[in-house]
């Protein structure tokens, strides 16, 4: 479908005219850090249960207030989970840390139980959630918006706290379609 505003100017396709090809062919040129999004969820199980997600939209939105962003996927465990528990947590990954980004972005993988079980992490004070021990730095925050755009939610939290550890290395980023280390 062509779209016109006046006979003196060139037809534009409608966005509907985009395949999710093309359009993830295009947007995987765009380079982008890596981070493990995680959330604690009290009503599953005795002790609740740890739940994670690598995602790569992510964003810092505003400084005053600290407000960042994530992106998920509608209906997956972590927009569930997010969509009544506003506290959660991002470990921006290292390079040395892509077994983790891979391990958390498995479709149909094993529980979030025995994700965890391997990776050394402690729990953040302000959320509860767990915070990857080696990320180049990790953030605490609560969900003051959710904005839906599309197949999926975007995610506005405020930060309630960050710190950069003392950490040898690079960010481990995403670039046509693969984990890669920058440089």
């Amino acid at each position: 479908m062509l779209q016109t505003t006046s006979p003196h100017e060139t037809a534009i396709p409608h966005a509907e005219g985009v395949s999710a090809d093309d359009f993830r062919a295009a947007l995987g040129r765009l380079a982008a850090g890596v981070v493990l999004v995680t959330a604690h969820d009290p009503e599953h199980g005795p002790r609740g249960e740890d739940v994670g997600m690598t995602a790569t939209a992510f964003l810092s939105v505003s400084l005053d207030p600290p407000l960042v962003m994530v992106s998920v996927r509608n209906d997956s465990r972590m927009d569930d989970l997010l969509e009544r528990q506003p506290l959660w947590a991002v470990s921006v990954l290292s390079e040395s840390q892509r077994h983790i980004a891979g391990r958390f972005a498995m479709k149909g993988r094993i529980s979030d139980r025995l994700l965890f079980e391997d990776i050394p992490y402690e729990r953040g004070e302000a959320v509860g959630a767990p915070l990857v021990r080696g990320a180049l730095a990790v953030l605490e925050c609560r969900t003051e918006q959710r904005v839906l755009a599309g197949d999926h939610t975007l995610v506005i939290g405020r930060v309630l706290t960050a710190t950069a550890p003392a950490t040898e290395g690079g960010p481990l980023t995403y670039f046509r379609g693969k984990y890669r280390l920058l440089g």
